[in-house]
């Protein structure tokens, strides 16, 4: 069963694919995805986000669709970088991101967080639910592996003794937010009865 989805962030589609897997689902980009001017991510939360981008890239697609907005959150810092994860040190990327993490945590003895993944799956555009998952750790004082991408290699998961960036994908994929969004959308599709014709 296909279930498509729109993203260019070939960290994202690994992980969306291996959970799928899983779940005995197949993912596939949206055909022509490169080609599809990205929109301007304006929500003020994960949910305003995913929708946004979901009915968005919906509309050029018959059947369903999914997309996800994702991030981290540490407490210490009022929830930040938030849905600003991406672009939290500007369009510098992943290195500059987590840079500037450690350099405002600095000193910080609360360093307790989590990552947050919601996935809005639409129909022809229209929105049919949303999926919320999150995974509780803990932000290191530097980073550590060379696996995943984004904050992975600062976020240490306490049940593996190490952080995301230090596990595989094959562990990953049971435990993340990512994950937990994914399952969540997928026991909803078998729920419904909704299946996807290949």
């Amino acid at each position: 069963m296909i279930l498509y989805c729109a993203t260019t962030n070939a960290g994202k589609l690994r992980e969306f694919r291996k959970a799928a897997e899983i779940a005995l689902w197949k993912v596939e980009v949206v055909p022509g995805l490169k080609d599809i001017a990205a929109p301007d991510e304006t929500g003020l939360t994960f949910e305003a986000n995913a929708i946004l981008k979901a009915e968005y890239y919906g509309a050029h697609l018959s059947g369903y669709l999914f997309c996800d907005d994702s991030g981290l959150e540490v407490d210490a810092l009022d929830g930040a970088p938030g849905v600003h994860s991406a672009r939290y040190a500007g369009e510098a990327g992943d290195a500059a991101n987590n840079a500037l993490l450690l350099e405002n945590l600095k000193g910080v003895a609360d360093r307790a967080g989590r990552f947050v993944s919601v996935i809005a799956l639409v129909k022809d555009g229209r929105l049919i639910e949303t999926f919320r998952g999150t995974v509780e750790g803990q932000i290191a004082e530097a980073e550590a592996g060379g696996h995943g991408f984004g904050y992975d290699p600062l976020f240490h998961y306490p049940p593996f003794n190490c952080t995301f960036g230090e596990a595989d994908l094959s562990r990953k994929a049971h435990v993340s937010h990512r994950a937990h969004a994914l399952e969540a959308m997928f026991e909803y599709l078998m729920a419904h009865s909704i299946s996807i014709a290949t």
